[in-house]
């Protein structure tokens, strides 16, 4: 029982975080003069639109490796014009960092409150930190569970985020590149990721296998700073 609420803990974070990532890529591509999204309803904390996009994704997959494993695995998508991205580029660029931006958002308001509750006494570091679990509580009553899902909320930000910037296409931070090119390179960019899928397969796999050797340091990175004075490893 208590591994099935754990589960269903992970997958309601990662149902809010993932559907206010995509949320923040369909406004910026709204503020930015791309429409595609605004109009299938992407614009909307409500994860109903972003469920029925990726059903798949939002649902399925996440509950059952959160149950399988303890860590939900799953994907989501806004829709944007790529005529649109191709005549601005950059404005494609800021729509692409919207998302991990928005997941930075979260990290730090579940860094506030889990500070905020350190400094009243109802939270406090944990001996040894694990990915979701960044704060006890023995104050009784709902703390001990608002600990949890904090914890939770601020280590599943840290990783989403940090995985989505990584410039690998399909990624967030590949989608960002034209930000650092001439304009006509980052239109060649864009239609080579675009017209070569073999390419987002490759940089999927890759981004995989990287992610696994940056997880420590930038976990452990935003843990230290969570709790100054605190070294965890």
């Amino acid at each position: 029982m208590e591994q099935l609420a754990d589960a269903l803990v992970y997958y309601v974070v990662f149902l809010f975080s993932t559907t206010l990532h995509e949320a923040a890529h369909a406004w910026a591509a709204k503020l930015g003069g791309d429409l595609t999204a605004y109009r299938g309803g992407q614009v909307s904390l409500d994860p109903a639109p972003h469920i029925r996009r990726e059903p798949f994704g939002m649902v399925v997959l996440p509950l059952v490796t959160a149950l399988v494993s303890g860590w939900p695995f799953g994907y989501a998508s806004a829709p944007y014009d790529p005529t649109w991205a191709r005549r601005h580029p950059n404005r494609a660029a800021l729509m692409a960092l919207a998302g991990p931006a928005a997941n930075l958002l979260l990290v730090l308001v579940a860094a506030a409150l889990l500070r905020l509750g350190a400094s009243a006494g109802v939270f406090y570091p944990p001996q040894t930190a694990r990915f979701g679990e960044l704060a006890l509580s023995d104050a009784g009553g709902a703390w001990p569970a608002l600990a949890v899902f904090l914890g939770v909320l601020f280590s599943m930000n840290v990783v989403l985020a940090a995985f989505n910037l990584l410039p690998l296409p399909p990624l967030d931070g590949s989608g960002a590149m034209p930000l650092v090119m001439h304009e006509e390179t980052a239109r060649k960019y864009q239609e080579f990721i675009w017209s070569t899928p073999a390419v987002g397969w490759f940089g999927l796999f890759l981004a995989w296998k990287l992610f696994g050797l940056l997880f420590d340091p930038v976990f452990f990175g935003a843990v230290n700073l969570l709790y100054p004075g605190v070294t965890y490893s």
